[in-house]
């Protein structure tokens, strides 16, 4: 045998010992993806959770603070989140104030809500021919949309409006109390609640139906507009096509 050559067995050899070092390499590099990916999900839900959350408006109830067809993110920190499956909430930075937008559990069924926070506890409310009186002051909205100034709710409506405004009304005969879409109070906002209202008051289902917002449900506030585009324009692909640029980065106030 030539000294240059390589018997078979020993071929073999050296092929076997390369191969536990490249697996070791491949499994190495698959476990350092793993770690990546992993923390790249505890990072996502840990901020989900407890600090930025982002949410599409669905409906024209806050036009024209909030289209339909915004982006939002939500500084869920800023209240106090919720640790998930125990219940318990973080300390807040501060409570909730008058004319705050707050994004919140709906009391009615599980989904995200959107308004204007116009009543905090110990607040007594009112509306008069569609104009909001806060403690017997008239509220000014520049951000309110009156578009429909007649309109009125159906007796079925009507009559849920009155079922819990009732117990709270202040200095009303709770027998002949009539409430309707732009009349209704006066009503004194409870401890630890609020009472929300679309911006677009004739097109809002809000707090006038459903009644107070408790203070549990409140999730965060928006921080500002990532992405927008007009949902209903008639161009296609208008999630390309009809971006509306000017609203990119705008703060709902």
């Amino acid at each position: 045998m030539s000294e240059n050559a390589v018997a078979p067995g020993q071929r073999a050899g050296v092929v076997k010992g390369k191969e536990p070092k490249a697996a070791a390499r491949e499994t190495s590099a698959l476990r350092e993806w793993a770690k990546s990916i992993a923390f790249a999900v505890i990072a996502w839900l840990f901020l989900r959770t407890f600090l930025v959350e982002a949410f599409r408006i669905p409906s024209s109830s806050m036009e024209n603070t909030l289209l339909v067809g915004d982006f939002l993110f939500v500084n869920k920190a800023v209240f106090g989140p919720e640790i998930p499956l125990i219940g318990v909430r973080l300390p807040s930075y501060r409570e909730p104030v008058r004319n705050d937008i707050l994004v919140f559990d709906s009391v009615e069924e599980d989904l995200d809500v959107v308004k204007r926070a116009v009543g905090i506890p110990g607040d007594t409310l009112e509306m008069r021919g569609g104009a909001l009186y806060r403690n017997g002051v008239e509220v000014p909205e520049p951000y309110a949309i009156r578009s429909n100034g007649a309109k009125s709710e159906s007796p079925a409506m009507r009559e849920k409006m009155r079922a819990w405004q009732v117990r709270h009304l202040a200095g009303r005969d709770p027998a002949t109390y009539a409430p309707d879409l732009h009349d209704w109070g006066p009503i004194v906002v409870p401890p630890a609640s609020y009472f929300m209202m679309g911006d677009n008051r004739d097109e809002s289902y809000d707090g006038r139906y459903w009644g107070f917002l408790p203070r549990e449900n409140v999730r965060g506030t928006p921080m500002f507009v990532y992405y927008s585009f007009n949902a209903e324009g008639w161009r296609t692909a208008p999630w390309l096509t009809d971006i509306r640029w000017t609203r990119i980065f705008d703060r709902p106030r």
